[in-house]
């Protein structure tokens, strides 16, 4: 139950993907004075530092935002997500790549609120030494829970200034998790229907995988946007992450004309082969 280190994976293209639409999100409802709550279902440890052992003992950022770190060219969604990287490290040389929970608390402002769940007993123990080595304000804007995100956040919703973004990214080792995923989605969507829902979900050879991401397009909202990114084709045995996908409810406007010019670009940097493509799709309201 507890074998998943995202240390394993920091950095790779499937983080490159998830926090480029993170950022964007967080940008624009920092456009609004109105404050919002970030709830994130899976936070990990926050931080990670990639000439660690774990980090290295795949490399996986080696194929993610290792290629695009020292790009001029990077369209401007690109850029500012690798702003946000580039703030751990200020001499230029890539080494600590920020997790969505500290992607987070870079980007919120002091009226703001993070609201993180982490299961996994070392992991939050290091994202609660992270956060708190931060100084007095991080720690007063953020609680952390070592629960079941998927279980904590009916008890979050709706939040009191009536905006927030909620991250849904399960590691989905279990594949009990497709099916959480829905299930969550659904009813948070019932609790707090004006809510921004961000789900990422992997590229698999598992039928679980498949069938949520029809579930994902059928699903009865308002709006949505789902973009994905594959960076190579499926291994003979099916084993192996050959891309990921975000599937946003409730997106910014703005999202999908800021994605058009990136993905293309993402495509050309991270494509590993000539099965390399984007798909970026929306329902407006």
């Amino acid at each position: 139950m507890f074998s998943y280190r995202h240390a394993f994976h920091a950095g790779n293209h499937a983080d490159v993907l998830k926090h480029l639409v993170l950022v964007h999100i967080l940008d624009y409802y920092n456009q609004k004075d109105a404050p919002y709550w970030f709830i994130d279902l899976h936070a990990g440890a926050g931080l990670y530092d990639l000439e660690g052992k774990w980090a290295q003992t795949k490399g996986e950022f080696v194929d993610g935002i290792a290629r695009i770190w020292d790009k001029p060219d990077a369209p401007q969604a690109v850029k500012a997500y690798l702003e946000q990287v580039a703030a751990l490290n200020p001499d230029s040389n890539l080494r600590y790549y920020p997790g969505s929970p500290w992607i987070a608390q870079q980007m919120l402002r002091p009226t703001d609120k993070l609201r993180l769940f982490e299961l996994h007993p070392s992991e939050v123990e290091i994202l609660n030494l992270n956060l708190e080595a931060q100084g007095k304000r991080i720690p007063r804007q953020t609680t952390v829970f070592d629960t079941d995100g998927f279980a904590g956040l009916k008890g979050q919703l709706p939040p009191p200034p009536r905006r927030a973004v909620v991250l849904i990214d399960p590691s989905y080792e279990d594949k009990q998790d497709y099916r959480r995923t829905m299930d969550t989605l659904k009813d948070a969507v019932q609790r707090f229907a004006t809510g921004c829902y961000v789900v990422w979900y992997p590229q698999i050879q598992r039928l679980e995988a498949q069938q949520m991401v029809r579930q994902l397009d059928r699903l009865d909202v308002k709006s949505w946007l789902h973009v994905s990114l594959t960076v190579k084709k499926s291994s003979p045995d099916g084993v192996g992450l050959n891309g990921s996908g975000m599937f946003i409810v409730n997106p910014p406007y703005t999202l999908k004309e800021a994605l058009k010019p990136a993905m293309p670009w993402m495509v050309k940097m991270l494509g590993q082969d000539d099965r390399a493509l984007y798909k970026l799709d929306d329902k407006s309201a």
